[in-house]
């Protein structure tokens, strides 16, 4: 057993980091990883700090090992963001922490696992600690490309690319961890295309299934724009939900604390002197339903770019595996009602409404002009 034994098919980054450990040469103080969704960028980031606190390289039984895997070493710093940014202030105190020498074990290691939710002004407050680093300070960041990083930060980087790991090493790991039936594995491994985390909610969660289900019927449910306009409202109005779902409980329990630490739980009114320690909770809170909705619309679209990627898959005879082994029929239905070029148009038309999702466009004017996109056309 080791800190490395979860992470599915990263085997030459694995090598290039376990080298890192052990030779001071290979070692640097600030580092970037990218991959895409499900890559295990971050779980990659998590398992080599705690591999640098390991007096043996990263065992995954002492002390060290347990501690930086479960989130509680003292030496390690990890910055997430539920919000579509990554805030200033939440950035500043980083700097001033990447000064200190570690307090109990060999690296003091600040991670960073949205460094493409960094905007330019935020960036510019690391830059300086990434010049002048402290001696035993490293820095982990985590984006899908390099490219979502700017340059002035991955300039100052040594880059780690992962890579989509393989189906079948998918499937190995969800039978062998979580004792999942080999057929389901492969069918949630596919669907998920090659994505870890949603491979194992696929592959445990039948309602996850269902959902997932209910977005690539879209595809056939789209006759004209009326349909269109529905079938948007659905997939906007699901991800409000799952959005709320998600959230709904923490908001309650993260007011209900802070009120209670500012002497005010249970009264009927928040007095004037909270009330604004109270709005900036509710803010966040908003940002935080606000990225969760964005990343509930956001899987459904990959999941529809899957379905039509399949379409053309057999429209053009290529030999290769489907994504979507539990819709082949539909797929097929679809292949042989339309062209490949009207498949590249709607696969284009989801792209685009990924792009403008990004860029804060309304999520149901975004989704709705995807939709009419996707219908037939005479």
């Amino acid at each position: 057993m080791s800190v490395w034994d979860g992470l599915v098919g990263q085997e030459p980054a694995i090598t290039e980091l376990q080298r890192a450990v052990v030779d001071p040469a290979a070692m640097t103080h600030a580092w970037l990883f990218t991959g895409p969704p499900g890559s295990g960028r971050s779980n990659l980031a998590r398992a080599f700090a705690a591999a640098l606190q390991c007096e043996q390289g990263g065992c995954g039984r002492c002390h060290a090992c347990l501690t930086v895997l479960g989130g509680t070493h003292p030496d390690v710093k990890v910055v997430a963001t539920e919000g579509v940014n990554i805030l200033i202030d939440a950035v500043r105190p980083l700097v001033e922490l990447a000064q200190r020498s570690p307090a109990a074990g060999r690296w003091r290691v600040i991670l960073v696992e949205d460094a493409d939710r960094l905007v330019e002004k935020t960036s510019n407050v690391l830059l300086k600690a990434l010049e002048e680093p402290a001696p035993r300070t490293v820095w982990m960041l985590c984006a899908p490309s390099p490219q979502d990083v700017l340059v002035t930060l991955r300039s100052r980087s040594r880059a780690v690319a992962l890579r989509v790991p393989p189906v079948d090493a998918v499937v190995d790991l969800l039978v062998r961890r979580d004792g999942i039936d080999p057929r389901v594995a492969e069918v949630a491994a596919r669907a998920a295309q090659s994505h870890v985390g949603i491979a194992r909610r696929l592959a445990r969660d039948p309602e996850a299934r269902r959902r997932r289900s209910d977005v690539l019927q879209v595809a056939t449910r789209i006759r004209g724009v009326g349909d269109a306009v529905l079938a948007a409202g659905d997939l906007v109005a699901t991800a409000q939900a799952d959005a709320k779902a998600a959230t709904e409980e923490r908001d309650a329990a993260e007011r209900a604390a802070l009120l209670r630490t500012l002497g005010a739980e249970g009264l009927a009114t928040v007095p004037p002197a909270v009330r604004a320690q109270v709005r900036q909770l509710e803010e966040d809170q908003k940002r935080r339903a606000t990225r969760a909705q964005r990343d509930v619309l956001d899987r459904a679209m990959l999941d529809l770019l899957s379905l039509y990627r399949d379409v053309l898959v057999v429209q053009l005879g290529a030999d290769v595996s489907l994504v979507n082994l539990d819709h082949e029929e539909s797929v097929r239905a679809i292949a042989a009602t339309s062209a490949p070029e009207q498949t590249l148009r709607r696969m284009d038309a989801i792209g685009q409404a990924r792009t403008r999702l990004e860029g804060n466009v309304a999520p149901l004017l975004a989704v709705e002009a995807m939709a009419v996109a996707l219908r037939p056309q005479g």
